[in-house]
């Protein structure tokens, strides 16, 4: 059995969003902070498996899920308040991610379920020609 080829390869060095990841907080401030989404995936059993970390979101307000040629783009934001003692404080942001689905996904079988502040996202996927071919060369 062939693995399906992905569109995109993982680079050997963390993302950027990692790299700041860890640099210590002060008072919940890193130099830089980029609203993403932290995402692991995988195929499996001839499906395609993404899990997001979106905590604190509002499935059926605050995230958007689309797919448009081989592109899965997941969109959230959310929102925080705290008040205690006369003091309050709040957070909010928008997120975004696109990740390129592997050849042969099937985007018509796309499922998406959210629990505990995991999104899952699993897509059927279909079998791959090979796309290599000799190409003459004329002289």
């Amino acid at each position: 059995m062939t693995v399906p080829a992905r569109r995109q390869s993982h680079s050997l060095l963390p993302d950027f969003q990692e790299l700041m990841d860890m640099f210590p907080t002060f008072g919940a401030l890193r130099p830089f902070d980029f609203h993403t989404i932290r995402v692991e995936d995988k195929v499996e059993e001839g499906r395609y498996l993404l899990r997001a970390e979106l905590p604190g979101v509002d499935v059926d307000n605050d995230l958007n899920l689309t797919v448009s040629n081989g592109l899965l783009t997941i969109e959230a934001s959310r929102s925080e308040e705290k008040a205690e003692k006369g003091r309050s404080e709040f957070r909010y942001g928008s997120f975004s991610r696109t990740v390129a689905l592997p050849e042969g996904a099937k985007e018509d079988t796309i499922e998406a379920s959210y629990d505990d502040g995991i999104l899952t996202v699993t897509v059927e996927l279909g079998r791959t020609e090979e796309r290599a071919k000799q190409i003459p060369v004329r002289h």
